[in-house]
């Protein structure tokens, strides 16, 4: 009795945001992975609790998400929301003109299907990392950006040099662009429209603001 009583304490609140959030085809959902060095860094540098993202689908009558994670593969939509530090999830929308943009990048997104997962943030398709993999699959289906490249240069990269050095193998990259999932959120096409435990980002293209439970 105890251990359920703790169980529906830490799982109920996630479980009840799963339910209540209604899924649309093309979603973008962001998460906090739970803390390792490579996590500390995404999160550190982009300045974001925003440390992994990927785009929901509906396959076979389920919802899933297409991801790169371990490497590009379709996980189950709840695996995704429970794997997450404390179960907390944001979830994004294509806004109403840019939906008709969502079945090209599901597409495309598809492409890249077993790709390894990318730990140096390239934009080579070599390797994939989460945001790279909406931005390359929108940018293909539609040739608009996702989102704002950045430098990493630009971004908050110093506390961070030695985990980057190690998955680099070598210097800081500081000229290297990447598509952060916190510069992807703030994407001129995406609204927010549902949160749990987690902040979300308005787009500063918009003075929408859209109903966002906590």
């Amino acid at each position: 009795m105890v251990a359920l009583i703790v169980y529906a304490w830490v799982f109920g609140p996630a479980y009840r945001a799963y339910w209540i959030y209604e899924p649309h085809e093309g979603d973008i959902i962001f998460q906090s992975l739970p803390r390792t060095r490579l996590v500390n860094a995404i999160e550190g540098v982009s300045d974001s609790p925003y440390s992994h993202c990927g785009i929901i689908s509906k396959q076979n009558g389920k919802w899933v998400v297409y991801e790169a994670f371990r490497d590009v593969e379709m996980s189950p939509l709840r695996e995704f929301i429970f794997r997450g530090r404390n179960q907390g999830f944001a979830v994004y929308r294509f806004r109403t003109e840019f939906q008709k943009d969502v079945p090209a990048t599901i597409k495309q997104v598809k492409t890249f299907l077993g790709r390894p997962y990318d730990a140096r943030y390239r934009m080579d398709d070599e390797a994939i990392y989460c945001s790279e993999l909406i931005y390359k699959a929108y940018k293909t289906a539609t040739g608009q950006q996702l989102g704002q490249l950045v430098k990493l240069g630009d971004l908050n990269w110093s506390p961070y040099q030695e985990t980057i050095k190690y998955y680099e193998a070598g210097p800081v990259p500081l000229n290297r662009e990447m598509i952060t999932p916190r510069e992807m959120a703030q994407a001129s096409q995406l609204e927010p429209v549902f949160a749990h435990a987690m902040k979300t980002y308005q787009s500063t293209h918009s003075s929408i603001s859209p109903l966002v439970p906590q």
